[in-house]
């Protein structure tokens, strides 16, 4: 099991300072949990959920976990009309992990996975323009 509390180090103006956040577990099931920044409310998401589906075997195959982590944070926007609206900014990352997968393998898998996160020549493009 995941533990309770999960400290992430964010460099939130990506000048590589990092300030800490304390992520508590708030809402737990079988496959899902759900952990809340300090500043989370009802009113006002800003959290993270972790999730997992088991592998199913298919003939031969013994299938892939598949797990994901998605944060959510409510923000503001202005409306086509002028007012302020409340939507979410989401993003998320998700694996599908063949049972048999190296540890070895799955770590350049992450890895990698950072690596392109942190391009912000391509991610700028990417999520500021929609460029691909």
């Amino acid at each position: 099991m995941l533990p309770d509390t999960i400290t992430l180090a964010i460099d939130e103006a990506n000048t590589d300072s990092t300030t800490d956040h304390d992520l508590a577990r708030a809402i737990e099931s079988a496959n899902k949990s759900t952990y809340w920044d300090e500043d989370h409310t009802v009113a006002a998401r800003n959290e993270m959920s972790v999730f997992r589906t088991f592998p199913k075997t298919s003939g031969n195959f013994y299938g892939s976990l598949k797990t994901s982590v998605k944060f959510t944070k409510d923000i503001a926007v202005d409306g086509v009309d002028g007012s302020t609206l409340k939507v979410p900014l989401i993003g998320e990352a998700s694996f599908s992990m063949p049972v048999g997968t190296t540890e070895e393998e799955a770590t350049l898998l992450r890895q990698s996975l950072i690596a392109m996160l942190d391009r912000d020549d391509v991610m700028d493009l990417l999520h500021g323009q929609g460029m691909i």
